[in-house]
């Protein structure tokens, strides 16, 4: 009995010609589709392409209208909170924060570093 022997990069190569013309006649093998068969699946993608669009329509609808009750909600919170504003004398919005100056910043900085400096 013979020892075993893998087949070499001309035999593989040939194996793998020969797989690839049979894939190959397979596919020519195979019939055309038909007019009424082919009418039939543009039909269908049609019907799949307007549901869709459809779809993404009413997504956006109902995007838009929950959109509107939070802009809603929003301006009957801040209508609620306005006469309690003014009854304790504040106005419903924020006062400008100031900005700072590079030297306080500065400060700030060296003060935050000291302290950690100081927990070490």
């Amino acid at each position: 009995m013979t020892a075993y022997r893998p087949p070499d990069f001309n035999e593989r190569a040939a194996l793998s010609r020969q797989a690839r013309q049979k894939a190959v006649d397979q596919l020519r093998a195979k019939p055309a589709p038909s007019e009424a068969e082919l009418a039939e699946r543009k039909a269908a993608a049609l019907k799949r392409a307007e549901a869709e669009a459809e779809q993404r329509a009413r997504r956006a609808e109902a995007q838009a209208e929950a959109k509107a009750q939070r802009a809603a909600a929003k301006q009957a919170a801040a209508d609620a909170r306005a006469p309690a504003a003014e009854a304790t004398g504040r106005t419903a919005e924020k006062a400008p924060v100031p900005v700072k100056t590079e030297a306080e910043r500065k400060a700030e900085r060296d003060a935050r570093y000291a302290a950690r400096k100081a927990r070490k």
